[in-house]
């Protein structure tokens, strides 16, 4: 009785229901992330995603809409989880920040974003055309490529404290890369050219239309960003 008096067995009922709700939302979005990439955003139904959840419809729609449904379905695929937060902000991405050999930090960056790239490639063709149909789904797309910039400007930031970024400039008696301070606008130039390397298009340029199996992808990635931070942009 003093259990109940002190709402413990109430929490613990608040706490099940939270994490079942939470279970179906994930059911949700998976369902999503495939009706999706197979249909295309205007093909999709939420009674396709139901039926794939194993929910009603009913019970989509409290997930929705359909918009919802999509921003929500790529970012569990892209980043483990559905949400706005930065990608820095995510455990497994803090946790590659902190490693110190530059090397190291760019091997397990990049090839954690072209493992999500891999994962997303299908939806992100979905997303695209959505955001040509739908301004609000356009409105969507946009504050994620903005928060995807911003993450890359961040990157670089981080790289250039490090002394990891080159100038561009190359010594001529030396024949080598000068290792001065990068500008601000080089800086930006280079987060630019990164968010352009490490974007879903090339997965789908280079594996899906080229062939490229996901392994040649992801080192020639790695490789190119590499060189590319260490020339500067």
């Amino acid at each position: 009785m003093a259990d109940s008096e002190n709402g413990a067995p109430r929490q613990y009922r608040s706490t099940l229901r939270e994490e079942q709700a939470r279970q179906t939302r994930q059911r949700i979005l998976a369902s999503a992330f495939e009706v999706f990439s197979a249909k295309g955003y205007t093909g999709a139904s939420l009674a396709d995603i139901a039926a794939g959840a194993g929910v009603s419809v009913e019970s989509v729609k409290v997930h929705g809409p359909k918009r919802a449904l999509l921003l929500g379905a790529f970012e569990l695929a892209f980043a483990g989880s559905a949400g706005d937060e930065s990608l820095s902000e995510r455990p497994e991405v803090a946790a590659i920040m902190e490693l110190e050999d530059t090397g190291a930090f760019l091997t397990a960056m990049v090839g954690l974003i072209a493992e999500a790239n891999a994962r997303t490639s299908g939806l992100w063709a979905a997303f695209l055309a959505a955001a040509a149909e739908d301004a609000h789904v356009g409105d969507v797309l946009a504050s994620l490529l903005e928060r995807r910039h911003a993450d890359y400007r961040r990157m670089v930031g981080l790289l250039a404290a490090r002394g990891a970024v080159g100038t561009g400039q190359v010594d001529a008696d030396a024949g080598q890369v000068d290792a001065g301070t990068p500008s601000d606008d080089a800086l930006q130039n280079l987060a630019d050219i990164l968010s352009f390397l490490m974007s879903p298009e090339s997965h789908q340029q280079l594996v899906q239309q080229s062939g490229w199996t996901f392994e040649r992808y992801r080192d020639w990635l790695i490789g190119t960003v590499s060189a590319t931070v260490a020339a500067g942009g």
